[in-house]
């Protein structure tokens, strides 16, 4: 068992180090060059995300003899100083201050822009809440509570998205306003399944998912329009912007599909890409993880990636990730060959946790009925972060520095040999 926890944690590595922002950003710079500002013009950078500090990194090295001004936005666990950049830490998954303050900054350095001036945006999982810039009559406690009712409410990332640009001046295609006449290449970083570009950071360089009545339907369809804030509910009542949003150039540099491609091919030929969509409700996933399990024959290594959804129903601490492992380890039992379970998010955290996922197998339930707890109250608390510690099945890496969504591993020993009956 030792053994197959030892090559889930590899597998998991190697998945992050095939989404390693700076090697994406260099393969990206030699097929789509930077663009070079016109005569008298200079070279904007704005990077957004988890993975901004590297991609900023990697793209200034590019820059000799371009005059330059950039702004890195980021979370804090991955900040670090950055030369030739201002660096922003701020709040994720839910916005504060400085990161109201990173999306003023970015605001006006935008704001004197040329059409002789070039924009480079680099943009990564994440930005949704790392620059906040609620529109008119929102205040940032207001975006606040919002995003916190959202993360609890069951929605997807496309519909939480949605609400979110909705709710913003620089989402939905508010940087290619903010930074016209200004032309902008974006680089994109995915952290959704399918790399809808609209939904990546909610679309800080695209045209918007849908419409602000559009997102109080989907409120209105989860049951959260009546739990949101007074002013939350006249924003999205106004009619959207008439302004149209200014084209812009949108490079895809690394995906989720990316990293399972690459688990795949390091698990050798026993190995299988069941899923690039685990997607939806985490009790309906650990339902296919454990389906797949119970069908995999000879196949030793099977490979998930998505985004699933949790809704909270209790007050406990955890993420989707730690939950889907819990889940899995209580669906398990009587599979007939040793196994483990690996579910982390590729930015090495969880939910509002210190751990990226879990990792659970064939004993993680005795370990925590061994500590005195019950595994499946802690469950229905949404307590998945306590019952993973109680068995030592968290799987804690620290901040990776990449972002594209969450990978799941699941290994399976030989199939146990059925008596003869002879």
């Amino acid at each position: 068992m030792e053994d197959l926890r030892a090559r889930a944690r590899h597998l998991y590595a190697v998945a992050c180090r095939a989404a390693d922002p700076g090697a994406a950003l260099s393969r990206a710079l030699e097929a789509t060059p930077l663009p070079r500002p016109d005569p008298g013009g200079r070279l904007f950078v704005v990077a957004v995300g988890k993975a901004a500090v590297p991609m900023a990194e990697t793209l200034l090295r590019t820059c000799g003899g371009t005059e330059v001004a950039a702004i890195v936005v980021t979370n804090y666990e991955n900040a670090r100083p950055v030369a030739g950049a201002e660096v922003h830490a701020a709040g994720h998954p839910v916005p504060d201050e400085n990161g109201a303050r990173a999306a003023a900054a970015v605001e006006t350095l935008l704001g004197g822009t040329t059409a002789a001036d070039r924009v480079v945006a680099l943009i990564s999982g994440g930005g949704s809440a790392l620059v906040p810039a609620p529109v008119a009559g929102v205040s940032l406690a207001d975006k606040a509570a919002t995003s916190r009712l959202l993360l609890a409410g069951g929605l997807d990332i496309t519909g939480m998205n949605l609400v979110r640009q909705s709710l913003s001046r620089l989402k939905g295609g508010g940087l290619l306003r903010a930074a016209a006449p200004a032309p902008v290449t974006a680089y994109i970083l995915s952290d959704v399944i399918g790399d809808d570009l609209r939904v990546i950071a909610s679309g800080l360089t695209v045209a918007p998912i849908g419409t602000r009545a559009d997102a109080r339907a989907v409120l209105e369809r989860h049951g959260l329009w009546a739990d949101l804030p007074e002013t939350v509910q006249a924003a999205l009542a106004r009619p959207d912007p008439v302004e149209s949003v200014p084209a812009g150039t949108n490079v895809l540099i690394g995906s989720n599909r990316k990293c399972l491609e690459a688990v795949l091919a390091a698990s050798g030929p026993d190995g299988v890409i069941v899923s690039d969509a685990l997607t939806g409700d985490v009790g309906e996933a650990a339902e296919t993880i454990v389906a797949a399990a119970r069908e995999a024959g000879q196949a030793r290594c099977l490979v998930f990636g998505g985004e699933t959804v949790v809704t909270l129903r209790g007050t406990g601490r955890g993420g989707r990730n730690q939950e889907l492992a819990l889940r899995v380890a209580r669906a398990m039992p009587g599979l007939g060959r040793d196994w483990v379970f690996l579910s982390g998010g590729t930015d090495g955290r969880d939910g509002p946790t210190d751990a990226a996922g879990g990792i659970v197998d064939a004993g993680t339930l005795s370990r925590i009925a061994a500590s005195g707890a019950d595994a499946t109250a802690l469950l229905a608390n949404n307590d998945s972060h306590r019952a993973l510690t109680l068995a030592g099945d968290l799987l804690v890496t620290g901040p990776t520095g990449t972002n594209v969504a969450d990978v799941q591993i699941l290994l399976l020993g030989p199939p146990e040999k059925t008596p003869s009956g002879h």
